[in-house]
């Protein structure tokens, strides 16, 4: 990895790393009993946000942003409006070849500032079972502007046994 992590704002030409990085640590987190519903979910979440990333955090108020190092795209993540003072953090990932080097805790970073850039005094967070160890070690933090973290399981369908939709 280089020196320094530049955390820019989306543009085309990062369509195609994004796309693979979201394929890639989506397909990482499937249980084996699920593949079948996790590739229906990869499909639907392409057709819907991943690749109209522009329109998509456009019309919601929102924007995508993409960590990278050289000319690789390392990490990415969005912003949308949750509500009036507060936006969600989505599609959080970090390219698995560098995690354990900063760069989720760069990008948490940049998406606290741009909340309070846009005078946003709160950031909401909906994540799968799967991904909440990955998450724990960024959203505990005293100085965090995130105070809503819901679980939910992906495709509509619980992930672990015995546990609610939206705990």
């Amino acid at each position: 990895m280089g020196a320094s992590i530049n955390v820019r704002l989306f543009s085309a030409g990062d369509a195609a790393q994004v796309r693979n990085l979201f394929i890639r640590v989506t397909r990482l987190l499937v249980p084996p009993h699920m593949t079948e519903v996790f590739e229906g979910y990869i499909a639907r979440s392409l057709r819907e946000e991943v690749d109209r990333i522009v329109d998509y955090y456009g019309d919601k108020g929102g924007a995508f942003w993409v960590a990278i190092d050289g000319t690789q795209v390392v990490g990415m993540f969005g912003l949308e409006p949750s509500s009036t003072d507060a936006m969600e953090l989505r599609r959080m990932y970090v390219d698995p070849d560098v995690r354990r080097q900063g760069i989720a805790r760069t990008m948490l970073q940049f998406a606290e500032d741009e909340c309070r850039r846009r005078n946003k005094s709160r950031m909401a967070l909906s994540t799968s079972e799967l991904q909440v160890a990955a998450l724990t070690s960024l959203l505990f933090r005293e100085d965090s502007l995130i105070r809503h973290f819901r679980l939910s399981s992906l495709a509509g369908i619980p992930l672990l046994p015995n546990t609610p939709e939206g705990t």
